[in-house]
């Protein structure tokens, strides 16, 4: 491995322990967004596949696109089928949990969130509907709720080699492990690594994936890790910035072509991804830019008017010109 996706090095130290394995089989409960910070992109992309289970609607949706061979269930995992309270923590989606002071603990990093109603069924249940008879390994990371999730699971007839285990507190960091562990253990699984976010453990029958694992956590620069490379057509070192680049410039070529309905998504997509909210009367000004226009604008109550005057035309011909041939750049 030369590239890590994972927050703390997950899928590098759990690719020494599969080392050669080239078809596998994960459960990823909280698996965040498919590829950033996730533990089990790795080895989606080594042809792996397994069950995925995000309550966050947008992350989970996300999946479809970039992980199709996964299954992937919006909702939370318990100790039993119902509904609970799911506090969404704004930007820090990582943040999000069933349990409140943690999520109110992520206002130290400037997050606000919201409490929202979720469905909650048991993972044993969940396994099942994704035809799932073998698991190499089992991932949990849900914010202070893993105690919930390990206890839906039926540890008798699904034996996952290797489970792990986010195990101290969100924010603080202080060990968070003494609340599970033992009911794990005596589910016939052995501790075998931290990491010092996770704890790693091993199914009694799989014994000799134990010597597989470090005696320490590897070096954070063994490998190259997504984060460090920024966005792709900003980093000529991204690798994936031709490819980046190449669409920037393609997208931009055709903005003045493309249908209403997609231009007013890219929009609002990328009024989210600023933080600059909804679009309101105010942000025309601002979308359209501060090029001189010859007659008194149109005033544009929502971005559907927007998309329909002269200025949002000019600006998106401005854009384009520089990539469609208009002008000569190069």
């Amino acid at each position: 491995m030369q590239l890590s996706y994972a927050q703390n090095l997950e899928d590098y130290h759990l690719d020494q322990v599969f080392a050669g394995q080239t078809a596998g089989t994960y459960v990823d409960v909280g698996g965040g967004h498919p590829v950033a910070d996730n533990v089990s992109f790795w080895f989606y992309l080594k042809g792996w596949h397994g069950l995925i289970v995000e309550p966050q609607q947008a992350l989970a949706d996300i999946y479809a696109h970039v992980r199709p061979r996964d299954h992937t269930v919006c909702c939370l995992a318990g100790r039993a089928q119902g509904e609970t309270e799911f506090h969404v923590v704004d930007k820090l989606h990582g943040f999000s949990t069933t349990v409140k002071e943690h999520a109110a603990a992520a206002s130290q990093f400037g997050a606000a969130f919201e409490t929202v109603r979720k469905p909650v069924r048991a993972l044993t249940a969940l396994c099942a509907e994704a035809g799932l008879d073998r698991i190499d390994f089992l991932k949990i990371d849900v914010e202070g709720a893993e105690a919930d999730v390990l206890a839906g699971m039926d540890f008798g007839r699904l034996r996952p080699r290797v489970v792990v285990v986010e195990a101290v507190v969100p924010g603080s960091m202080a060990e968070a492990w003494s609340g599970w562990e033992a009911d794990l253990l005596r589910s016939g699984y052995r501790f075998a690594f931290f990491d010092r976010l996770n704890r790693y453990y091993v199914a009694d029958e799989e014994a000799d994936l134990l010597t597989r694992f470090p005696q320490e956590p590897a070096p954070w620069d063994r490998v190259q890790h997504l984060w460090d490379f920024g966005r792709a057509p900003d980093r000529q070192d991204h690798p994936d910035h031709v490819l980046a680049q190449t669409i920037q410039r393609g997208l931009f070529a055709m903005l003045p072509a493309l249908e209403p309905a997609l231009l007013h998504r890219l929009i609002e997509r990328g009024l989210e991804a600023t933080n600059a909210g909804p679009f309101a009367p105010d942000t025309a000004g601002a979308l359209v830019g501060a090029a001189e226009f010859p007659r008194p604008s149109t005033p544009a109550a929502t971005l559907r008017d927007l998309l329909d005057t002269d200025e949002l035309r000019a600006a998106l011909g401005r854009i384009a010109c520089a990539y469609d041939g208009g002008h000569i750049m190069d």
